[in-house]
């Protein structure tokens, strides 16, 4: 079975998770999917509107998905490949060449964003529709 993994916050699912989703699972035959922990993004800075088991709830239910693990820090990634024996760790191409060092463990693919939406955008059209 070959096991692919990414990571993300995934707050206010959209097209372009759905799209990353299932081009990552393309990649394998079980895609892990590790989510920012509330505490891990309040240190990076970052308040999702869903919780931590909100998202991960809401992930669970996608079909691409076939399990979801937080994510706590930053470091924890080498681990994570060894303990899921992962085979293919997948990210967006905004964060191309952050995660060669993981090619010593497992191939690593940067897919390219779906142009036109991301969760930034949707709170500040939110923002400015609820200000008006």
């Amino acid at each position: 079975m070959k096991k692919v993994i990414t990571y993300g916050t995934f707050d206010l699912l959209h097209t372009g998770h759905i799209n990353i989703l299932r081009r990552a699972k393309e990649l394998g035959d079980y895609l892990v999917v590790a989510i920012s922990s509330d505490e891990f993004n309040a240190g990076k800075g970052k308040k999702a509107y869903y919780t931590f088991e909100q998202r991960k709830a809401i992930l669970e239910a996608v079909r691409y998905v076939d399990e979801v693990i937080a994510e706590d820090n930053w470091e924890q990634k080498k681990e994570d490949v060894k303990k899921h024996d992962i085979d293919v760790f997948v990210m967006g191409d905004d964060w191309e060449g952050k995660f060669d060092f993981l090619q010593e463990q497992c191939e690593v693919v940067y897919l390219p964003r779906t142009e036109g939406i991301s969760t930034t955008q949707i709170k500040k059209d939110l923002n400015q529709k609820s200000n008006a």
